[in-house]
Order: C-alpha cells, then sequence, then structure tokens
C-alpha cells in the first residue's frame, strides 16, 4: 500500500471503512468514575453512556503518547502517510502526532514522507478529511499536491453540532459556564459550529427538534455546490435522529455521497448520549 492514513479515535470509523484497511487509529483514553478505557474496538458504547451517566465526576480523555503515533508510522511500509487529529484548540493530540514525526524522521531520516492535518474540526468532519486524502491518493497525486489539496479542503469543511447535553463540554473547558447553564434551565438547544477549531454558538431554539431543524437550515444557506461534497453525519446512540437529519438535509441538496456513523468514545464522550455532528 503506497499510503497510510492515520487518525485518532475522535475520527468515526464504520466497521465498512476498518476493513478496507486504509486508515490506522491511534486510541485517545477515557475516563470516567475513577476509570479509564481505551477508545478501540473494545468500547461499548451504551455501557459508557451508563456509567457516564451514574457518575458524579465529569468524563474526560487523554490524549495519545508521541510513542503511540510513533508506531503508528513505523508498523507500516507505506511511502506516504497523512495524519488527522482532532482541533488543536481541543485536545493535544496534534501536537503528539507532531512529535512522533519528529520521533520517526530522527529515528529514519528520508524513509517516508508523513503530514499532519489539524482537522480544525472533531467527529465526522476528520472522517471527511481522511476520505479526501484517500481520493486523491487514488488518483495518484504526488505527496506534495495531496497536502496541498488536502489543506484547502479542509479550510472549506464546516462541522455543526445540536446536543442535548453540554455539561460535558461546560466542564472541560470548552464552553462558558453560562451559554450551558442556560440552556439546561431553559430546555434551550444552541446550534454550534467552529471556527478555526474553536467552539462557537450560530443560534438557538427550543427543544431538540426545533434546533435540529434550524441546524439543517443554516447548513443549507451555507452548502455551496453540494453535489461535489460528501455529507458526514455523526450521533451518538441515536440512528433514527440521525436518518431525520439526513432525510431533512438530502430533501433539500444533493450531496455526491452521504456517511452517518455512530460515535466512537471520544465522539461520545463531548457530545454526549442524543447528539449530532455535521460535516459538509
Amino acid at each position: 500500500m503506497k499510503y497510510k492514513i492515520v487518525v485518532d479515535s475522535c475520527s468515526d470509523l464504520t466497521e465498512e471503512v476498518k476493513e478496507e484497511g486504509y486508515f490506522r487509529t491511534v486510541p485517545l483514553t477515557l475516563q470516567v468514575g475513577g476509570k479509564s478505557f481505551i477508545d478501540d474496538e473494545s468500547f461499548q458504547q451504551k455501557e459508557y453512556i451508563r456509567l457516564v451517566k451514574e457518575s458524579s465526576e465529569c468524563a474526560k480523555t487523554a490524549c495519545p503518547s508521541p510513542e503511540a503515533f510513533f508506531r503508528a508510522y513505523e508498523e507500516n511500509d507505506a511511502e506516504m502517510v497523512f495524519v488527522v487529529t482532532l482541533s488543536q484548540q481541543l485536545s493535544g493530540t496534534y501536537n503528539s502526532a507532531i512529535l512522533g514525526k519528529k520521533m520517526y524522521e530522527e529515528e529514519y531520516p528520508g524513509k517516508k514522507n508523513i503530514h499532519v492535518v489539524d482537522s480544525e474540526s472533531a467527529c465526522c468532519g476528520e472522517t471527511l478529511i481522511g476520505f479526501k486524502i484517500q481520493e486523491l491518493a487514488e488518483a495518484g497525486l504526488d505527496f506534495e499536491e495531496i497536502v496541498k489539496r488536502v489543506e484547502a479542503y479542509r479550510d472549506e469543511l464546516k462541522t455543526y453540532f445540536v446536543l442535548e447535553d453540554l455539561d460535558t463540554l461546560r466542564k472541560n473547558g470548552r464552553l462558558t459556564g453560562l451559554a450551558a447553564i442556560l440552556a439546561t434551565a431553559l430546555h434551550i438547544k444552541p446550534v454550534m459550529s467552529a471556527r478555526k477549531g474553536v467552539i462557537i454558538k450560530l443560534d438557538q431554539s427550543r427543544g431538540i427538534q426545533r434546533a435540529l431543524k434550524k441546524m439543517v437550515d443554516i447548513v443549507v444557506e451555507n452548502c455551496k455546490n453540494s453535489e461535489e461534497k460528501i455529507l458526514g453525519i455523526t450521533h451518538v446512540n441515536c440512528p433514527e435522529r440521525a436518518v431525520a437529519v439526513k432525510e431533512m438535509l438530502c430533501s433539500r441538496l444533493s450531496f455526491k455521497k452521504v456517511y452517518v456513523v455512530n460515535a466512537a468514545g471520544v465522539s461520545t464522550t463531548y457530545a454526549n448520549d442524543g447528539g449530532i455532528v455535521v460535516t459538509v
């Protein structure tokens, strides 16, 4: 295989994508109620959600070590390795991937071309960047051209989300406390997005269904040339809600492909049970 795509475990992958073998996941560690879990194939979402709800402590995550990324670069014979990570505004994973790259290049100078992409996003945002890398590599483009085009693609991607529960984001410092408290007290559901990897609020509605419809309106308003794009939807244990959002969007826009996936551990931790994340 000429290329390999290394992602952290916030990049939500279906079993089908995993089986294709182009992606290699470096897992984060999940921490809740005094217990630690590796966010890999052993992750049990429903059990984890139960533990999070029962725990008096806020769930947290720990980024992979630079050595974990080093091993991911070392273990395959790919000539080109592309790495996609969580926004460095949200996690130390990007820095670990960069340090792992430096370690590899010191150990094996000139052996491989490695490029680390800060997704400036999370969840399906990371995954769509991985798909773009795969598309460009399969088209036979060289390393430098893939890097150039992927960075441009990343800059055009937009991620939106509506969550049932903002508490984990708030307690881990990703939101202001006021915004989360008001949303909880008044049953207001903010429609959120990201600007250069930093979470921002776009709008809000009373109740989850109205917020999802407002999010769809915002996506439709801002999505240009949708027929050339992949629609990515990550849901946390709510497949019916994900299908409803997909149908609302596809009734108003045409997409090249639609990718719907249940969240792995990191996305489940921060988006919480019932959360929906859309990237296009």
